[in-house]
């Protein structure tokens, strides 16, 4: 009897993505954190946020944002974003701040996701990225838009191609120090980062 060829398997599909806000989402550099008051004005969308959003939402992947800044503070900022993608609960509501792993796992539970694995949390913010290391979580880390590098986008393009990569290859020893499971330039690699983290998880690997 001939023997039965094996079925090719395929990658598991994500669970669910949270999202840091400032930094990452919204406020390339995450300015706000800094300055404060005028949160609306550093409410543009970084690089790629939107596309990713888009391509999670026709997958069906849940997605929600955290942030540590005050209510009004993080909603203005997020005036940007599309409707669906959910906030989570402040953290003044959350016994434990970051990096304790509490956060993270109120987002989930705010998008009435039953399981940690497959989870991926992405963010420039190290102690959120803490936060969900602690938490079990996979994680990615953004170099240039998040509060490592800290430049505004004009700051950012003034630089030359020298200063960028100096300043993006300290941010990234940063967070691979950390213990991130992987780091990308800003969200319009994150589509390539979480097709890898899905193969990843094929070969049994566990955040």
């Amino acid at each position: 009897m001939p023997r039965a060829e094996a079925l090719p398997q395929t990658a598991p599909s994500l669970t669910a993505v949270l999202f840091g806000l400032s930094g990452c989402l919204v406020d390339f550099g995450a300015r706000t954190h800094r300055q404060g008051a005028h949160a609306v004005e550093h409410a543009d969308v970084t690089p790629g946020a939107l596309d990713s959003l888009h391509s999670l939402q026709r997958q069906q992947i849940p997605c929600a944002w955290l942030d540590e800044l005050p209510p009004a503070v993080s909603h203005s900022l997020a005036v940007a974003l599309p409707d669906w993608i959910k906030p989570s609960q402040h953290l003044a509501t959350i016994n434990q701040p970051w990096p304790a792993p509490n956060a993270c796992w109120q987002a989930l539970m705010t998008l009435n996701v039953e399981r940690l694995d497959g989870c991926v949390l992405v963010s420039g913010e190290p102690r959120l990225l803490q936060s969900g290391l602690n938490a079990g979580l996979w994680t990615i880390g953004l170099a240039s838009c998040g509060s490592l590098c800290g430049l505004s986008p004009e700051e950012w393009q003034a630089l030359t191609q020298q200063e960028r990569e100096i300043k993006r290859g300290k941010a990234t020893l940063q967070l691979f120090n950390l213990g991130v499971h992987s780091v990308i330039d800003h969200l319009g690699d994150l589509d390539t980062c979480l097709a890898d983290i899905s193969l990843r998880r094929l070969k049994g690997e566990k955040p």
